[in-house]
């Protein structure tokens, strides 16, 4: 190995600099010109990589949903705490070009593209996701006691339907593991980590509203006193619990941000709507949360309806959990709108829900997104859909500024 490799190699082992990165991507272009002969640009080496990872799909996809998804969170954890893999990811899959850092709440996203809770339920891939465009992720969700979630299949593909039965029952470690978990891993400069918080998924905790409030709000209670994370989620709307949408009622979810009031915080909170009300349901839901220090909505969750896929036959006849990616897009958008049209700028509004494309994307941001969330697109697509939102966004970012 000559004196210039050596060189390019002990570089990528320190911080992720511009000049870091720089070196990486030459020292890749480097390998390939010596294995091919011909000089490799960066378009050619994505199309490489795009290429390889069409071509593993079918292999990936021959393992069961669970077991791929496990697959990933240990990848992605090793890939992230190493300086090399890091550099490696960064030189393939991270945005780099105009300035589109956006701030919310209070919060800088470098990008505004996170990835959704439900993926990342422990905080494993803090440090790998930066350099797959993301800029920030949203944990869990998380829940005050460990909960095994519900028996497998926890997830089922409907590849024709571009969609994916969720039904992981909130499966956590808890929040303690989760404050001692981020509180050893470094940060990564830049990358918003936002936590949402979910009522735990067992008996004791779901034997009536009293003992719901008191599990989110001692996670709550928890996360604050740690000072972990930059922005909390409160997920009353995940269709997949013991207990049900037990908070997406007007009566329980005043009771519960009354108590969540109590607790000092000074991150911003919001709040992951259902996403099959009927809109003066939805309305009212929007009312309560005006009334409380609720910085913005997630629009929204899982789909229940499997009539809503384009081919239901596909779905089990029972029902197995929610939908996720296209199923979802319509309904998320409405949402969007209706929020955005009926108050305004009082809420941030994160837009996830079928982001299959660089364009779906900027239908949420037309739709009145400030940030968009997604999962489903990254499976179905590939790991450079992110980079290409970024792209798109930069393309498009005047239409969404403040008209002066």
């Amino acid at each position: 190995m000559n004196e210039k490799t050596l060189r390019l190699l002990n570089d990528a082992k320190g911080h992720n600099t511009t000049q870091n990165r720089n070196s990486i991507r030459f020292y890749l272009r480097y390998t390939l010109r010596i294995i091919q002969g011909p000089v490799v640009t960066n378009s050619t080496f994505m199309d490489i990589m795009h290429s390889l990872y069409r071509a593993a799909k079918p292999l990936i996809f021959k393992l069961s949903p669970d077991n791929a998804h496990a697959v990933f969170l240990f990848m992605g954890e090793i890939m992230g705490s190493n300086p090399l893999t890091r550099a490696l990811i960064a030189s393939l899959y991270e945005y780099h070009g105009a300035d589109i850092s956006k701030t919310v709440n209070g919060v800088t996203y470098q990008t505004p593209v996170l990835l959704s809770a439900g993926f990342d339920s422990d905080g494993r891939l803090t440090r790998i996701l930066r350099h797959l465009s993301f800029g920030g992720e949203e944990i869990g969700s998380i829940t005050a006691y460990p909960c095994e979630g519900n028996p497998l299949p926890r997830m089922t593909r409907l590849i024709r339907n571009k969609s994916m039965i969720v039904y992981k029952g909130l499966r956590n470690n808890g929040v303690d593991a989760l404050i001692t978990r981020l509180k050893k891993t470094p940060h990564t400069p830049g990358f918003v980590i936002g936590i949402s918080i979910a009522r735990t998924n067992r008996k004791e905790s779901c034997t009536n509203t009293e003992e719901g409030i008191n599990d989110f709000a001692l996670s709550f209670q928890k996360l604050n006193d740690a000072n972990i994370g930059d922005y909390y989620t409160i997920n009353i709307s995940c269709p997949n619990a013991f207990a049900g949408e037990a908070f997406t009622s007007p009566e329980p979810l005043t009771k519960l941000l009354t108590r969540l009031e109590t607790i000092p915080c000074t991150k911003p909170i919001y709040l992951k709507m259902p996403i099959h009300l009927p809109t003066p349901e939805f309305d009212a839901l929007l009312r309560i949360a005006d009334k409380f220090r609720i910085h913005g909505v997630i629009c929204g969750n899982l789909n229940k309806n499997y009539n809503e896929l384009d081919f239901p036959e596909d779905a089990p006849k029972e029902f197995r959990g929610g939908l996720s990616g296209k199923p979802c897009f319509l309904r998320s958008n409405a949402l969007i709108r209706y929020t955005r049209e009926h108050f305004g700028d009082r809420f941030t509004i994160i837009g996830t829900g079928g982001i299959l494309s660089p364009e779906d994307a900027m239908e949420k941001f037309r739709s009145g997104a400030d940030i968009v969330q997604m999962i489903s697109g990254m499976i179905f697509t590939s790991p450079s859909l992110m980079k290409q939102i970024c792209k798109k966004y930069a393309e498009e970012r005047p239409m969404f500024l403040p008209k002066k």
